[in-house]
């Protein structure tokens, strides 16, 4: 029997980003969970209430009802969230994949990754100048045409504007945000990342320079754009298959 996947969603998203690779794994005969994470997709927690805590203990919730250990896989910031889960239940999470995700030094937040590779005079910063902000810049959201041509470039057009369409604002509280762990827990969880190397959002460089800055990590290669769960599904599913059956 394989291990139930739990996919935890990126920032500004929610459950239905997974849809498609769902259809795929489930075909495969694995046992899926896509969460909202609190505040996202059609979760209601107020904006404000939302800490990395609170979304590491939402997924350690659906985590604890089931009765073996899980995969998790992790899209963009949800890799924040990967971490910090399977830091808190190393015995309970048995492998991760971090899909373009933030796999991140324990401490390191994604922006200061971005100030230590000089992402801005790189031309690296990907959504961040296209990002509208809430008066006491607490929330950001993205524009439709944004999102379309740096998230989903390479995506059917009519699906690309559909998921572009369905993006909330997000809490810098939940997006602006560092895992801290340690070597003997999160460190002892196998590990898959999956680098995309069109990706717009975050550049393959600094995909690349997270994979150095946390060694030991089996890495697969997909030449789509930052969501190939949208854009290439059943190349994406033919990728973490078989590291999530275990093979």
């Amino acid at each position: 029997m394989f291990d139930p996947v739990i996919l935890i969603h990126g920032a500004w998203q929610g459950s239905w980003a997974w849809q498609d690779l769902i259809g795929q794994l489930e075909a495969r005969g694995l046992e899926c969970h896509a969460v909202d994470l609190p505040g996202n997709g059609a979760d209601a927690t107020p904006l404000g209430e939302v800490t990395l805590e609170l979304y590491a203990q939402h997924v350690e919730g659906i985590l604890d009802g089931l009765d073996r250990p899980v995969s998790l896989v992790a899209h963009s910031g949800g890799g924040n969230v990967a971490t910090a889960v399977a830091e808190a239940r190393p015995d309970r999470v048995a492998r991760i994949v971090y899909l373009a995700g933030m796999m991140l030094p324990s401490g390191m937040s994604f922006g200061d990754l971005l100030a230590q590779e000089n992402a801005r005079d790189r031309g690296l910063i990907g959504i961040g100048d296209h990002l509208l902000w809430s008066s006491d810049r607490s929330t950001s959201s993205v524009p439709t045409q944004a999102a379309v041509e740096i998230f989903y470039h390479d995506a059917d057009p009519a699906d690309a504007r559909e998921a572009a369409g369905k993006l909330t604002p997000q809490p810098e509280s939940g997006r602006a945000v560092a895992a801290n762990w340690t070597v003997e827990r999160f460190g002892a969880v196998p590990r898959l990342y999956v680098e995309c190397s069109l990706d717009r959002s975050i550049d393959i460089s600094l995909q690349r320079r997270m994979q150095e800055l946390v060694p030991g990590t089996v890495v697969r290669t997909l030449d789509t754009g930052h969501a190939p769960q949208l854009s290439a599904p059943d190349r994406l599913a033919d990728i973490v298959w078989p590291f999530l059956a275990n093979q």
